[in-house]
């Protein structure tokens, strides 16, 4: 696989003269992410949009939220598109893959830069850092990022740093199945960029199996060194409580599964029961989550999909 790339690897300049009329558009899913999801939508437009014209629209796919995380990424500037609005002929559903598979019935883009809405420690350099690898190397087909993680919980306090199930599930999974994508740093990221002409054509899983499905399909279909890294340097997040990963870690495995060949795709409804239990002082209180373990075909594959160049993909 290759070296991790520096995100200053790139100038302004040299960015600019290699997009030579590619669009590009920032996506960013969102779940009542009021707190932050302005400042990312406003901070990538005055860098990437005002200031350098390295970005083309900045698109933030609410995902039923339920506070004002949409009039506050319009406000910031982005064009902000309910999730279950779109296409609403082939349903709809909750989780982060759904969003990003959303994202393209609606992008212009050619390629296509994923931030996530919690972004609380972070700068405008990671999308340039994304897009280096994508615009100077025509054999690149995803990038990831790669950075440090110290998280903060509810309080604002320090918490421990980020990646539990990448360190507990997905390194693990990569281990056993993909060796060769062992010098993935972060399989999981949140932050990453794919050419559209690529993303169009995979399955993708509706919660947080998109990503692992991401790489492995893409190694599997083009190679390891399709897949490029970028250190950006740092990335802090909101702490998620731990019994709030195990519906994510159910995502990421059963995203393997499919690739394994041990599952087939589940349809858009697909989901698992994960029991969980809280201790009191009467005994133990049984909790069920529902995670939904479904995917969504190919876009291309979808009637009435059309390109960013209003292309029929269908063959």
């Amino acid at each position: 696989m290759r070296p991790v790339h520096q995100h200053g690897e790139w100038s302004e300049a040299q960015l600019l003269g290699a997009k030579a009329g590619q669009r590009v558009s920032v996506v960013i899913p969102a779940r009542d992410e009021q707190d932050s999801v302005g400042d990312v939508v406003a901070r990538v437009r005055e860098e990437w949009v005002e200031r350098h014209p390295l970005v083309d629209e900045v698109i933030v796919i609410d995902s039923d939220s339920k506070d004002a995380t949409a009039e506050r990424a319009r406000s910031a500037g982005a064009l902000v598109f309910a999730a279950a609005e779109v296409r609403p002929d082939v349903g709809a559903a909750q989780g982060k893959g759904e969003a990003l598979w959303k994202a393209l019935h609606v992008v212009t883009g050619d390629l296509l830069v994923f931030l996530d809405a919690d972004l609380l420690d972070w700068g405008p350099h990671f999308v340039p850092g994304l897009l280096g690898p994508l615009l100077t190397d025509p054999q690149v087909r995803l990038v990831k990022a790669v950075y440090d993680r110290p998280m903060v919980d509810d309080g604002g306090r320090q918490a421990e740093a980020g990646g539990r199930v990448t360190e507990l599930v997905a390194r693990p999974l990569i281990a056993l199945h993909w060796p060769y994508l062992s010098d993935l740093v972060q399989p999981l990221s949140g932050e990453w960029a794919i050419r559209r002409s690529t993303f169009e054509r995979l399955s993708v899983p509706m919660g947080y199996g998109v990503e692992i499905a991401a790489v492995v399909d893409v190694a599997e279909r083009h190679g390891a060194d399709a897949i490029a890294q970028v250190d950006l340097g740092r990335r802090t997040h909101r702490h998620h409580r731990h019994d709030t990963l195990g519906p994510m870690a159910v995502q990421v495995l059963a995203a393997a599964e499919v690739r394994l060949g041990w599952r087939s795709p589940g349809r858009r409804d697909d989901h698992v029961t994960l029991v969980q239990y809280d201790r009191t002082p009467t005994g133990f209180v049984r909790h069920e989550r529902h995670p939904n373990i479904g995917e969504r075909p190919p876009a291309w594959s979808v009637e009435g999909y059309r390109n960013e160049t209003g292309e029929d993909l269908r063959q």
